[in-house]
């Protein structure tokens, strides 16, 4: 079970869960194109290469021993704030930067500091240790930067991490595109969160 790293995450947790007891399970079923097993009475959800069962009324989460989620906060929230305001949404194959979606504009100090600086001092400083932590996931390699993967953070919800190793004269720099349906699932904070937790998967695999 995850912990709090302070007050900050408890609070709002504790609030998502007890509007999570309220949901009507069959409707965010419906609604976000997540299974719910109502013999068992739980959601049974993906992110990031693991599979979770998520109990109602009462929350819990449960899945593979390795799974991210069972530990962090900020990750089991997501989960919870995707059946509580998203939607099955289908990308068009296009991919956007976090300016170019709702609200991007007003949130992109904290998406840069959070996501984009995190990952290239994180990553750009280490690249042949970030190629290997990829390796061990279903991510996909693709063309851009001097390192760069399509990642599933949800099934049909998939965001590019691309990084270019610092030098002597530049430092180095990172980029996350997202699928064009997140709007229609994420709110700008929750993208944030995304790339965070991304993020944070990659490392402690590193």
């Amino acid at each position: 079970m995850a912990t709090a790293q302070n007050n900050k995450e408890l609070v709002p947790f504790e609030h998502y869960v007890s509007l999570y007891k309220e949901l009507d399970p069959v409707e965010a079923s419906s609604r976000c194109g997540v299974k719910f097993d109502s013999e068992r009475k739980c959601f049974l959800m993906r992110l990031l290469d693991a599979d979770y069962e998520l109990s109602f009324p009462e929350f819990a989460i449960s899945g593979s021993d390795n799974g991210f989620a069972l530990r962090n906060l900020p990750a089991q929230m997501l989960l919870i704030r995707f059946l509580l305001e998203g939607r099955a949404s289908k990308s068009s194959g296009t991919f956007l930067t976090y300016r170019e979606m709702p609200w991007g504009e007003v949130y992109i100090k904290p998406f840069t500091g959070r996501c984009l600086t995190r990952a290239a001092f994180t990553f750009g400083t280490r690249l042949n240790a970030f190629r290997r932590a990829m390796e061990n996931t279903h991510a996909i390699p693709i063309k851009n930067g001097d390192a760069g993967y399509q990642i599933e953070v949800m099934p049909g919800y998939d965001i590019r991490l691309i990084v270019w190793e610092g030098d002597d004269e530049f430092p180095p720099n990172a980029q996350i595109l997202f699928s064009d349906n997140f709007p229609q699932a994420f709110s700008a904070e929750d993208r944030t969160v995304v790339g965070d937790i991304v993020i944070s998967d990659i490392k402690r695999r590193m």
